[in-house]
């Protein structure tokens, strides 16, 4: 094993995962947000929900759309750099992946197309149904990935087959029921309510900054993205506590070093030498309690500022004028995104060196390729994956700025229609109201 294709491998795996997972937490949240407004909107048939079903769900549908090429990029890398890791631990861990494909591919892909293409040609409430499968597909998505990386991070449902090369699955219902994969499940699905919340706030916060004159809508904006915030961002807290409790029992390694416990990490590496043979089992405390620290420190500055805008919130004249918190609002936007990803950070390199850990160590999943072509590799990858972030960001930003305005979602365009007429619920021309969103005109910047 070269020692450069394995870090290089490990750079272009991180920088992916990582970007990838920038796009999830956003698509996952944000998914819920606009399943809840549109079932206040079916219900209650007012036009100001009926528009913010269409503006978010505009965004929502953008950074989905971006998203979901990262993913399939991320997915040839298994293949291409981690074929020891396939071979390996393919049997276990691939199912989960496999699953996840099937879901997120051909059900929330579907579903969603159908919500989108389907604003005028369904029922209300056959409408709403759609969304809401979107949103529990991408949540059954979420689960699958976590089964496999839970896996990685605590090996379970296993046995060794003949021959000591590979595992099979022996157990499915402890691989599915892994505390590893369930508490982190629970805490990546906060975590995004968390990343959509300041994300809606912080936009919405953009207008009220500019004084728009689609004040009331992006003031209750505003709120739901506050009143989101500080729920979310206590469950993910929740989720996080106890699984840095349960850090001394699965890794124990990760533990000690994550609290700079001297003696301890000494005597884990003299048992892990022990157990596994001659090797350096203590992973990078730079990037492990670098990671977690950063994660704390984020989640203690979210704690403050989600606590005092739920106050804030609750002042009508505070929610409209108060122009140095919509600032504040704005600023604070990447907030979740940083926790995220050093989270993520502190919990994939503190496991090293192992990729399943206890059973399989990083440089023996690596494929036997050449530095060159590794570092060819990477390049390509880094590279599509920075011009996707900066197209994503782009398009985020324009089409939120634009306000809600007729973006496309949601437009009437049977028969060639160009007076946007219909029912908010997808009915024909003759069977309602006009859709309240078409009725009311552009806003003007």
């Amino acid at each position: 094993m070269n020692p450069d294709v394995l870090d290089l491998a490990r750079l272009q795996f991180a920088l992916t995962a990582g970007g990838h997972f920038l796009f999830v937490a956003l698509t996952l949240g944000l998914a819920t947000v606009v399943a809840v407004v549109q079932t206040v909107a079916t219900i209650g048939r007012k036009p100001v929900h009926a528009r913010m079903v269409r503006y978010w769900g505009q965004l929502y549908v953008i950074n989905y759309a971006v998203g979901i090429v990262t993913g399939i990029v991320m997915e040839f890398q298994f293949g291409m750099s981690w074929s020891g890791l396939t071979h390996y631990a393919g049997n276990v861990f691939g199912a989960s992946l496999a699953v996840e494909t099937i879901v997120a591919f051909f059900v929330e892909s579907t579903f969603l197309g159908l919500w989108i293409f389907g604003w005028h040609r369904f029922n209300r409430w056959v409408h709403l149904a759609m969304i809401w499968t979107v949103t529990l597909t991408a949540y059954l998505s979420a689960y699958w990935i976590l089964v496999s990386n839970g896996f990685l991070n605590h090996p379970v449902g296993y046995r060794v087959a003949e021959g000591g090369d590979m595992l099979v699955l022996d157990d499915p219902v402890a691989v599915l029921t892994n505390p590893s994969a369930l508490l982190a499940f629970g805490h990546i699905l906060a975590g995004a309510l968390l990343t959509a919340g300041f994300f809606v706030a912080g936009v919405s916060a953009y207008h009220l900054f500019r004084r728009t004159p689609e004040w009331e809508f992006f003031g209750r904006s505003l709120r739901i993205g506050v009143f989101l915030s500080f729920p979310a961002l206590m469950v993910t807290a929740v989720f996080g506590g106890v699984q840095l409790a349960t850090l001394s029992t699965f890794q124990p390694m990760k533990s000690a070093v994550f609290s700079q416990k001297t003696a301890e990490i000494a005597r884990i590496q003299a048992d892990m030498v022990a157990r596994f043979g001659p090797g350096d089992y203590v992973p990078s405390e730079a990037w492990t309690r670098g990671g977690g620290l950063i994660m704390l420190i984020c989640f203690a500055l979210m704690m403050y500022f989600t606590f005092a805008g739920v106050i804030l919130a609750c002042f009508r004249t505070v929610v409209f004028r108060f122009r140095l918190w919509h600032l504040a609002l704005m600023a604070a936007v990447p907030l979740p995104y940083l926790a995220m990803i050093s989270g993520w950070v502190f919990r994939e390199a503190g496991r090293q060196p192992w990729v399943v850990y206890g059973l399989l160590k990083t440089e023996d999943a690596v494929s036997d390729l050449s530095p060159g072509a590794m570092r060819a590799s990477l390049i390509v990858f880094t590279t599509l994956f920075g011009l996707l972030v900066v197209l994503n960001a782009w398009l985020l930003a324009r089409t939120a700025r634009r306000g809600p305005v007729d973006a496309g979602l949601g437009h009437d365009d049977r028969d060639g229609r160009e007076d946007g007429r219909g029912t908010e619920s997808g009915g024909g021309p003759d069977d309602g109201p006009e859709d309240p969103a078409d009725s009311l005109p552009a806003t003007s910047y």
